[in-house]
């Protein structure tokens, strides 16, 4: 019997589809409430750009970023994404979307965390905040599987 390498990774969505078919579909469940509560796709695109980019998942940001350019999203924002709150690209709304995005994904300290979701509640609906959180945690947890299978980045013909 053979053993693979201990580095050899296993592709966790292969492995067990069910689960993953089971997160696929959380995720048109959230694309479906994102545009019931008049969520614009470029937004969610933003957000799922930015867990991507705090967790570090290449896969998700190289499939994230294509989408948020057919979504709308400019190349400007994109590449200042990181310091979003050191531009004025972004509409209040996509502020504190990505404020709540980036709190959910982090879970900082009990005041920093009152602040963020004091603000968002002023910017944004009930139900766009719930989708917001919603977002945020499927798009974690896609990254989390990518991360965790390797998933390849492969070269795109531009």
């Amino acid at each position: 019997m053979q053993t693979p390498a201990a580095d050899a990774r296993i592709w966790i969505d292969k492995q067990s589809p069910e689960p993953f078919h089971a997160l696929s579909n959380v995720a048109l469940a959230v694309r479906t409430a994102a545009a019931a509560a008049g969520l614009d796709r470029s937004l969610v695109e933003l957000v799922n750009v930015r867990v991507s980019q705090i967790n570090g998942c290449a896969y998700c940001l190289d499939l994230h970023s294509q989408a948020a350019l057919k979504a709308g999203v400019t190349r400007q924002q994109l590449d200042v994404l990181p310091a979003w709150r050191r531009t004025e690209l972004f509409t209040p709304s996509e502020c504190a979307a990505l404020a709540l995005a980036e709190t959910t994904t982090t879970l900082p300290d009990e005041d920093t965390l009152q602040r963020v979701y004091a603000h968002a509640r002023k910017q944004l609906s009930d139900e766009q905040f719930s989708v917001i959180v919603w977002v945020a945690t499927t798009i974690g947890a896609f990254n989390r599987v990518s991360i965790m299978s390797r998933h390849p980045v492969r070269e795109r013909k531009e």
